[in-house]
């Protein structure tokens, strides 16, 4: 019997293999980065090809590391930065465009148009996403409309468009020679066009998108059902070497929300990657945010009925730091941005807004540009890298307070993952400024184990979320240490450090 799981975790920023085991423990991974290409101020692009590469390779040398075969896997799930924006001939497989990236800001005056026309109220209400840069639906009108043929193979079905999991699934299972094209309602989820309470494509949002119905993937479960059976099985040649069942497919922010077990009503956790991810589960309802938040699904685990949450999103936290790292150059490594924080005993007057691709949860203003205010001649660039640190824990307390406005719940844990939490002084530092305890598990990377718990259940290999919910073991936490009085003065500051962002850029 297979003793192991696997999972794709394709981020914003590199891709990896990870493989677990029953208890939930890392057994394998391999992780490589991928190109961001920037063609211009506000265009962000990957290379698909560069992708599914870069997907072959570390699935290969992750097995390689621990000499697994395919058939030490019972399953494989895959998870996936969710909006980027993926448009290939279906009979080649050769990408139509660059995918064009969450953060991508192009489509900015096509979201101000949608708004202005009362198509935004509509979108609200069934998609339960605000007209934004953000999501998929923009971004494949602009491929659309702006790359030679592509709207003429689309119509044809020739022209396929995905997230970037049904880019991998569509490879893993055959490519061009029956490769399956498929996503799950989380994915589906951000594109604008899909309807939360049918969770199926929407006539009237295609149309106002102009996106053909036939280039636009089959909408499936989150982690496969008995009756429909999995997503697709790898094919031969391919990196798995064989035939594994494809069972599992999570947004990146929806796989750490079952990574970290937040199956029950009122659970939250909090990803920090690239950008911040903050999702409340709400249960079997659909709950409609009054401020700034996104309605989206969890998850659906086979044939139950789909869970729902509320997310902030936030698009800038751990690149600011790749940021100071690759533009500003006063780091070598993002591990490096804790020491020199730590030269200062606070921000010295410095708040630092990373609205780079404008300002998403819970503003939503796409006219907003960054900006770091407060400078005088005493601040060093320690006080810049802990003002980075910072930016990163008051953009998630914006996002708290929201929640807190729309669930009427109070925050009493935080749980968090992602990378930047192995960065001790900013997750004390979002103690701090929160004001509640910060829990990190001992499997910091949960939207890998997301993913593969998806698959797992799907094949029997975990029971129940019941079973889940005993491996999860926390490894670190953070209490809060500023008094109440500092606490509000470094948010009042914050505020008002956003206000200068605001009406930047023409829209």
């Amino acid at each position: 019997m297979a003793e192991f799981v696997g999972a794709i975790d394709q981020g914003t920023t590199s891709t990896r293999f990870m493989v677990f085991d029953h208890a939930g423990a890392e057994v394998a991974r391999h992780q490589l980065e991928h190109e961001q290409v920037l063609p211009r101020a506000g265009w962000v692009e990957h290379n698909p090809v560069e992708i599914w590469e870069r997907t072959s390779s570390v699935v290969q040398t992750a097995l390689g590391k621990r000499g697994l075969q395919h058939s030490d896997l019972a399953a494989i799930g895959i998870t996936n930065q969710r909006e980027t924006t993926f448009v290939w001939d279906r009979r080649t497989g050769r990408p139509l465009h660059n995918a064009i990236v969450w953060q991508d800001t192009r489509t900015d005056a096509l979201a101000a148009a949608l708004d202005r026309d009362g198509r935004g109220d509509v979108i609200r209400h069934r998609a339960g996403l605000p007209p934004a840069t953000y999501f998929s639906g923009g971004k494949l009108q602009w491929i659309l409309e702006h790359v030679d043929g592509v709207r003429e193979a689309a119509e044809r079905g020739d022209a396929l468009f995905g997230t970037a999991d049904s880019w991998l699934l569509w490879h893993l299972t055959g490519g061009a020679d029956g490769g399956v094209h498929v996503t799950d309602v989380t994915n589906a989820s951000r594109t604008m066009l899909m309807d939360l309470e049918t969770l199926d494509w929407d006539e009237e949002l295609l149309g106002f998108f102009g996106v053909p119905r036939a280039m636009l993937p089959e909408i499936r479960e989150s982690s496969a059902s008995a009756a429909a059976g999995p997503f697709g099985t790898t094919r031969t040649p391919g990196p798995f070497g064989g035939e594994v069942p494809v069972t599992g497919i999570l947004g990146d922010q929806q796989a750490a929300t079952v990574g970290q077990v937040c199956f029950a009503p009122g659970e939250a956790k909090n990803t920090y990657g690239t950008g911040n991810f903050m999702l409340l589960n709400t249960g079997t309802e659909i709950v409609r945010s009054k401020a700034g938040l996104l309605t989206t699904p969890a998850y659906r685990l086979g044939d139950e009925p789909c869970v729902y949450a509320l997310e902030g999103s936030i698009a800038v936290t751990g690149s600011a730091v790749q940021w100071l790292r690759d533009q500003l150059g006063i780091i070598s490594g993002a591990s490096e941005s804790e020491a020199l924080a730590r030269q200062v005993e606070d921000n010295g007057g410095v708040y630092f807004v990373p609205a780079f691709s404008g300002l998403f949860a819970p503003h939503w203003r796409s006219d907003a540009r960054g900006a770091i205010v407060g400078l005088s001649r005493f601040n060093t660039n320690a006080h810049l890298a802990r003002a980075t640190l910072e930016a990163i824990c008051y953009q998630s307390r914006d996002v708290v307070e929201a929640m807190c406005k729309d669930s009427g719940v109070e925050l009493e844990v935080l749980k968090v993952d992602g990378g930047v939490t192995l960065n001790s002084l900013c997750m004390q530092i979002q103690a701090d400024v929160l004001g509640v305890p910060v829990s990190r598990p001992v499997v910091p990377e949960t939207t890998a184990l997301g993913a593969a718990y998806a698959a797992g259940l799907a094949v029997g290999f975990w029971s129940s979320t019941d079973e889940l919910r005993e491996n999860w073991r926390e490894d670190t936490r953070w209490e809060p240490h500023w008094d109440d009085d500092r606490r509000a003065e470094g948010y009042a500051r914050w505020q008002k450090a956003v206000q200068r962002t605001l009406d930047w850029v023409d829209v």
